[in-house]
């Protein structure tokens, strides 16, 4: 399955959009696009994969994910009876709105944050996970009154966790959305081959020094560091579904035991063995 942009709603009189009990389970349905998301799932175990964390979450979770960033659709091989609620936020409506308007001040600083990703726990998630559910068969203005209520709630929360130490930059263009998803798709493809930049500096239409310099500022990274950040991230769910560190080493695209090793250690601060080692602990 490509990364996918994914389009959102069909009516520009909406800054709100909710999905109730989407069921995606057997779709791997790794996407993006540039409305903000916050997602509760309930009834469920499985693994929450946004922009470069890996991490498990067990009978329930609520993320709050930022603009443009990649994430997998939370209920991806789900096999209980779990329950789903997804509130897509227009992104114009927190600049229009929430950055003009004093009193919105804190959704705006949240939003702000939400491209690190956040995590939220405690009586927080369960708090919001109860009012996400109720949103459901509410009246157009009445649902919009508690949408606001429900990010006034997140902002002022302390129990969430940064999924990436640094916001995740992705403000692109239409264009830039199109073209980069054709390089994520590319390399969701071939990621377990040699990829060279010549390669998908022409998939671009740019000459390589070009490519590298429209990469770079598009998405803060080399694609370099794209690459093997994306290569780790398929290893790491390998190493979920119990591969060992050799076979998730060359499945994953790396042509050296070391250097995947190296690079692994690297971008996550442990080497794969303690990795493998750590999941299997917080999952018994």
């Amino acid at each position: 399955m490509k990364i996918q942009l994914e389009k959102i709603g069909s009516s520009e009189e909406r800054s709100f959009y909710l999905l109730h009990h989407p069921r995606l389970n057997d779709l791997f349905y790794w996407h993006f696009h540039p409305e903000y998301e916050l997602v509760y799932i309930e009834g469920a175990s499985g693994t929450r994969h946004v922009g470069t964390h890996i991490s498990p979450y067990k009978e329930s979770d609520l993320v709050l994910i930022g603009s443009n960033i990649p994430h997998l659709n939370f209920d991806y091989g789900v096999k209980s009876d779990y329950k789903k609620e997804v509130l897509h936020l227009k992104p114009n409506f927190k600049n229009k709105v929430f950055k003009e308007m004093p009193e919105f001040s804190k959704i705006y600083e949240l939003l702000e944050r939400s491209q690190h990703g956040l995590v939220f726990h405690g009586n927080t998630k369960a708090d919001i996970g109860k009012r996400i559910q109720e949103l459901f068969g509410m009246p157009t203005f009445q649902q919009f009154l508690e949408v606001l209520h429900i990010l006034s709630i997140l902002a002022d929360s302390e129990e969430y966790q940064l999924l990436h130490p640094d916001p995740v930059i992705n403000n692109y263009s239409k264009k830039e959305q199109e073209r980069l998803g054709k390089v994520y798709a590319f390399v969701d493809d071939n990621y377990q081959h040699k990829i060279s930049l010549d390669q998908v500096a022409h998939l671009c239409n740019l000459e390589k020094s070009a490519f590298c310099r429209y990469f770079k500022k598009a998405t803060g990274n080399t694609f370099i560091h794209f690459l093997n950040q994306y290569r780790i991230s398929r290893a790491k769910r390998l190493l979920l579904m119990g591969k060992n560190v050799s076979e998730t080493c060359f499945e994953s695209g790396f042509e050296s035991l070391s250097y995947f090793n190296r690079i692994f250690k690297k971008l996550t601060d442990q080497n794969p063995s303690d990795f493998k080692r750590n999941i299997q602990k917080t999952t018994m």
